[in-house]
């Protein structure tokens, strides 16, 4: 039989279906799971954990990313082993439970092993295809767990048996691919997947986006900010750098590039907007639910806390486009806008039920985070779910029903797919964790932190910011996250510190990997959407992301922002942005014709900053916030009288200005 012309294989609808039936299966496991919490998250992890394996198989082996170098018959054939070996694994693990928890924990059967062993091994191998760094660490800590009596100094170890290590991987559930990581994913992730694959379905970050487009039409320095807004809006439901850049980028990139912008700018605009989908609450990256998970506290109490930093980051990005805007005085101010009609209304004023949903049901009924998600997804779902089934019904009659099942199949498809790869990035990550706390690496690193911490607290910041750079340089924001919390926190709480600044440190530190060469897969995709380079883009980006570093500093100058939501944290809150406002004008700014004149203005405007961020008296920091905003206005009047804005042209429905 000959290929169609298009190129499809003719039995790739039979995967399709396979890879649907699997997505709805493993989808109404886990709603029922959510109503009930039946068999508790480690029966879940046990089950589940190697289910996901079957779709992440059968999503690749669908959009030919299984093997491409291999023929359609051996990935066939491949990809059968693989789903064989996961269903065989899923349904052992569940009638074996039991048995495994209790008469053979420690004792396990040689059937228990080559299971469980052969469920890591492939765990392992997603992890090549997908966070290659990942697996190479995991396998040169595998190796070093065996062999660790080869190692001479500070880091010899006996060694494990190949038994042990097999054991930790898999079957044992505080270290390996059922542990609590892949139980996270599973549960309470999974609920807030739920919200944001419905958002997706139904088209909400679309019409986000085409609500974001309309700010563009006010001047030519709105058209940046456009990319901001709307990365901040996808950002509240996202949760996900390289989600926002794709989503985002590709359309604000190509319109920037289209008004005049270079190429590198451009990317750089929509990486740094999109890097702040790890910050913004109610949705935080991975590293905010595990952040929940080391700290023993409610992931409420994480967003509470995490809004204040995500604001002062959203505010200092808009800044810096807009300085870099007014650099770029050459952009043309023509705009296209899409209309909106009342159902994009509709899908922005379900994005804002959502968000106050959410903070509502965890702050003012205290409800488990899990079941406000779930509770928000039954709402918002059911009321995009008429909205649509009206539309479609209007608009096809009878035909609206294929509309409407498309709609579903989507939301299922992207709920699976997201779920499942968490789960096994997390599974991922469990083995390595799992390796370093059987091979007694932290206790060792902090030693050597300790040691730092007798010369210096500030020496002891720094080295943990080395180390934390270091991981974040080779791997993504979750392991780096982990790595950093369990090698660094323990001994900077150990000297006094308060958990909270050490963990949000950790966790801007892990944000910041995410733009730190050569992982950043942010950066990666901005710059191909825009066909940019890629170190340009990420040294552009850099620059307009170095609120980062404020934060990392100000958890540690100003913890209260932190510590407690409430008036302190407002205040904190003030003063830290404020010292970004400043750096970033002292950075990006020019206050002068004369070099030697402006250089002056930009080290006093500077050093007015560092006092608003690091005085340890409040009053004296709150007057350096004064000529920080007295330079801020000199410059905004200088700017406007020397650059005189022209009247920006729209095409479009409404007169420019106006919408």
């Amino acid at each position: 039989m000959n290929a169609p012309a298009d190129g499809t294989r003719p039995h790739r609808p039979v995967v399709q279906v396979l890879y649907l039936a699997t997505a709805v299966v493993f989808f109404a496991w886990l709603l029922w799971y959510y109503l009930t919490t039946s068999g508790g998250p480690t029966l879940l992890a046990f089950t589940l954990v190697p289910i996901t394996f079957v779709l992440f198989t059968l999503d690749a082996l669908r959009k030919d990313e299984l093997y491409p170098s291999l023929g359609p018959v051996p990935n066939y054939i491949i990809a059968a082993v693989y789903c064989a070996i996961s269903i065989t694994v899923s349904i052992y693990m569940f009638v074996e439970f039991e048995a495994l928890g209790t008469v053979r924990a420690g004792i396990w059967d040689p059937s228990d092993l080559w299971l469980g062993g052969l469920m890591a091994l492939l765990v392992m191998e997603y992890a090549r295809k997908r966070y290659f760094v990942l697996f190479v660490l995991n396998i040169f800590l595998i190796l070093y767990a065996v062999y660790g009596r080869a190692v001479p100094g500070l880091f010899h170890h006996p060694g494990l048996s190949w038994k042990r290590v097999v054991a930790s991987m898999s079957l044992e559930d505080t270290t390996g691919i059922f542990s609590s990581l892949p139980q996270l994913a599973l549960t309470l992730i999974g609920s807030f997947v739920l919200v944001l694959a419905v958002l997706r379905a139904f088209g909400v970050v679309d019409s986000i986006l085409r609500g974001a487009s309309r700010i563009a039409v006010r001047s030519r320095y709105a058209l940046p900010q456009a990319a901001v807004v709307g990365s901040m809006g996808v950002a509240a439901v996202s949760g996900s750098g390289a989600a926002n850049a794709v989503t985002t980028g590709s359309a604000t990139i190509p319109a920037l590039i289209s008004a005049g912008m270079k190429r590198e700018d451009a990317a750089s605009v929509e990486t740094s907007a999109s890097l702040g989908g790890q910050l913004m609450p109610p949705i935080m990256g991975i590293s905010a639910f595990l952040m929940a998970e080391f700290l023993d506290r409610s992931y409420f109490d994480v967003v509470a806390r995490g809004y204040a930093p995500a604001l002062v980051y959203f505010l200092a990005v808009a800044l810096g486009v807009y300085l870099m805007s007014h650099r770029q005085r050459g952009l043309v101010t023509v705009v296209t806008v899409e209309p909106m009609d009342g159902l994009d209304w509709i899908r922005i004023g379900a994005f804002v039920g959502v968000v106050v949903g959410l903070i509502g049901l965890m702050s003012l009924l205290h409800l488990a985070p899990i079941f406000a998600a779930l509770y928000v997804f039954t709402g918002v779902g059911a009321a995009l779910f008429l909205m649509e089934a009206v539309t479609a019904f209007r608009a096809h009659g009878m035909g609206g029903a294929r509309s409407l099942g498309s709609t579903l199949l989507r939301f299922v498809d992207t709920f699976a797919s997201m779920t499942a790869d968490l789960t096994l990035l997390l599974a991922t990550l469990s083995i390595l964790t799992g390796a370093f706390v059987t091979t007694g690496v932290p206790p060792k690193v902090g030693f050597i932190l300790v040691e730092a911490a007798s010369i210096n607290l500030l020496v002891m910041v720094f080295v943990a910011f080395l180390f934390g750079a270091l991981l974040g340089m080779g791997l993504p924001p979750a392991p780096t996250y982990i790595l950093t919390a369990l090698v660094i926190a323990p001994q900077m709480i150990k000297v006094g510190i308060d958990p909270w600044p050490v963990h949000f440190f950790a966790f801007f530190l892990a944000v910041w990997g995410e733009l730190t060469p050569p992982t950043s897969v942010v950066a990666a995709v901005t710059s191909k959407i825009a066909r940019a380079s890629f170190m340009g883009t990420l040294v552009r980006s850099i620059g307009l992301c170095g609120s980062l570093f404020v934060l990392m500093a100000a958890v540690f100058l100003r913890p209260e922002i932190v510590l407690e939501p409430g008036l302190a944290q407002l205040a904190a809150m003030g003063l830290v942005l404020t010292a970004t406002i400043g750096l970033t004008f002292s950075v990006q700014a020019r206050f002068a014709s004369s070099l030697a004149i402006d250089v002056v203005a930009r080290v006093v405007l500077a050093g007015f900053a560092l006092v608003a961020l690091a005085h340890p008296d409040p009053w004296m920091a709150t007057a350096a916030c004064i000529p920080v905003g007295l330079f801020a206005v000199y410059w905004l009047l200088r700017r406007r009288l020397d650059f005189p804005e022209p009247p920006p042209v729209r095409d479009g429905s409404a007169p420019a200005g106006s919408g």
